[in-house]
């Protein structure tokens, strides 16, 4: 009977090659990484609405010669930090569903450092995605009513039941405006001035502006 030769007839050290090789690569890429990170800078901040509000979730984008770099998200305090650049010349673009988009130009990255740019970095609300209601109020004989109280209400589907959503004081002028997030609905609006008062109601579609004028009537005195 012919010898048959082992299935397996390899030193160990074979076999040790490749687990060696392994290491080395990690290492490797380890300390590649490290010094990477040592040699890239970066940007934080804060954003904010304009009423000083943190906005959550906004995006951050890097962006050099017109290409977008590296992007991160804030935080729900609005606050960021967006590293890995490489050292350069950058415009920084913040951007979130519901605001105007805004922009840093020409911030200077450089090696190991964070460029801090600060907490009141503001995006102002997108009136296109937004229902504005906007009125004034008039006396019986035609003139504006600076002061006078302004209530509005959200009207149910059914039209059964009002909820109160927002309230304020018109102008100097009279004039007066409610903003609300897009969405078909109806409005009842009431002003109130001394012993004067009227309300109408206004049924909006989608975002846009929508404007309306109360005339204020003397309440009749019972006797």
């Amino acid at each position: 009977m012919a010898n048959r030769k082992p299935f397996l007839n390899f030193p160990f050290s074979t076999f040790r090659f490749p687990f060696n090789t392994f290491l080395f690569v990690f290492i490797f890429a380890i300390s590649s990484f490290s010094a990477f990170a040592q040699e890239t800078g970066g940007v934080k901040g804060k954003i904010r609405a304009m009423n000083g509000g943190a906005i959550a979730g906004a995006g951050i984008t890097a962006r050099q010669e017109g290409a977008d770099v590296k992007s991160t998200k804030a935080d729900g305090d609005g606050k960021f930090v967006l590293n890995g650049l490489a050292p350069g010349i950058y415009n920084i673009v913040f951007d979130k569903s519901g605001y105007s988009s805004g922009i840093k130009h020409n911030i200077e990255i450089k090696r190991n450092k964070i460029v801090d740019l600060g907490e009141r970095l503001i995006l102002t609300v997108d009136q296109g995605t937004q229902v504005i209601v906007k009125g004034s109020v008039f006396n019986e004989e035609g003139r504006s009513v600076g002061g006078a109280r302004v209530e509005i209400e959200k009207i149910s589907s059914d039209g059964g039941t009002r909820k109160k959503v927002g309230s304020g004081y018109t102008n100097i002028s009279g004039e007066f405006t409610f903003r609300f997030s897009e969405g078909a609905t109806k409005y009842r609006i009431t002003a109130t001035a001394k012993d004067a008062t009227a309300s109408k109601e206004i049924e909006v579609t989608s975002a846009a502006i929508y404007r309306l004028a109360i005339t204020l009537k003397a309440e009749k005195v019972k006797r």
